[in-house]
């Protein structure tokens, strides 16, 4: 076989064929600098939307029935602007982009880190025919790059769901006091209150996230080499984050109110483990109670995850091409 590197091609007894050049490789700093980036862009575009989330899949701990009948997007909506103002829709964002750069930042990079070790360990480097043990170490990686970044950052999380969660009354009134008021209240480990559901969740959602997205963008690259990869990112980062949201959001939905018992000086409603969690949720709302909130979750993970990945991929040019320029 001839190769012709600078224009792509390769001549393949008489037939020409598109070779995808080798992806540009860039330091730590830099892909630390874009995963955070992406992650930070990403959450502030769809905070509306994350907040609307996060009040539906807590409204069944403390409200009845007929009130959760009564709730929809636009009602919800409409009482964020007439009761909080319009800016409401962003309460706990500096939090979130707090939590967010460390948290993308770690994620991005130890899954770059994971998946160079793991196909080292199996040998995947010199073998890149093996599709079915590629998505294993995809999955494998993005698992545990989510732990890694979870663990990492969790009291940031947590402090963003109670300052989201909160309405007309305020009982945390910024990021310092939260911590400060959780750590004398509830103690240290109150800042790692839902903890163990959270990495039940993380885990198996950026495991998914990452492979899905991997393998539709190989397939993608395969089959229509010279579409824009900004386009493809954003595509495939799309539906990588429904597939993840869609098989994962009970478990997120419960690690939610996990992160909220005792809050405000509050009674707790939960007091049995994760499946006693389940079960409450199921006598008393119903099977839909565990998919409470997955509308504007959707309305938010089409966006958001396909910001995130087209960010993530396009600052890796761009900062790929400023250290090789």
């Amino acid at each position: 076989m001839q190769m012709e590197a600078r224009v792509g091609v390769a001549v393949d007894g008489g037939v020409r064929k598109f070779v995808q050049p080798p992806p540009k490789q860039i330091g730590t700093v830099s892909q630390l600098l874009a995963g955070g980036v992406a992650g930070a862009l990403s959450k502030t575009c769809t905070a509306p939307l994350a907040r609307l989330t996060i009040l539906f899949q807590v409204q069944g701990m403390h409200s009845n029935v007929v009130t959760l009948r009564k709730a929809s997007i636009w009602n919800e909506a409409s009482r964020i602007i007439h009761e909080e103002g319009f800016r409401a829709f962003w309460k706990g964002n500096l939090v979130t982009i707090a939590h967010r750069l460390p948290y993308s930042s770690v994620n991005f990079y130890t899954y770059e880190h994971y998946k160079k070790l793991l196909k080292k360990a199996t040998g995947l480097q010199s073998h890149t025919d093996n599709v079915s043990a590629d998505l294993c170490v995809h999955f494998v990686s993005g698992g545990m790059a989510g732990i890694t970044a979870a663990t990492s950052t969790y009291p940031l999380d947590l402090v963003r769901t109670r300052l989201a969660a909160q309405t007309n009354f305020t009982y945390y009134r910024g990021i310092w006091h939260a911590l400060h008021t959780i750590s004398k209240e509830e103690g240290i480990l109150g800042l790692y209150k839902g903890l163990g559901t959270t990495l039940l969740t993380v885990g198996p959602s950026i495991a998914i996230s990452f492979s899905v997205y991997e393998s539709l963008r190989s397939f993608w690259q395969s089959n229509r080499s010279n579409d824009s990869p900004v386009a493809v990112s954003l595509a495939c980062g799309s539906l990588s984050g429904i597939a993840s949201s869609t098989a994962t959001f009970p478990l997120d939905l419960v690690r939610r109110r996990k992160q909220l018992e005792g809050a405000g000086g509050r009674a707790r409603v939960y007091t049995t483990g994760l499946c006693g969690v389940f079960r409450h949720i199921i006598q008393t709302e119903g099977v839909r109670g565990l998919y409470r909130g997955i509308l504007p979750e959707y309305y938010k993970v089409v966006p958001g995850v396909g910001i995130c990945f087209m960010t993530y991929e396009t600052l890796k040019m761009l900062l790929s091409d400023i250290a090789t320029g």
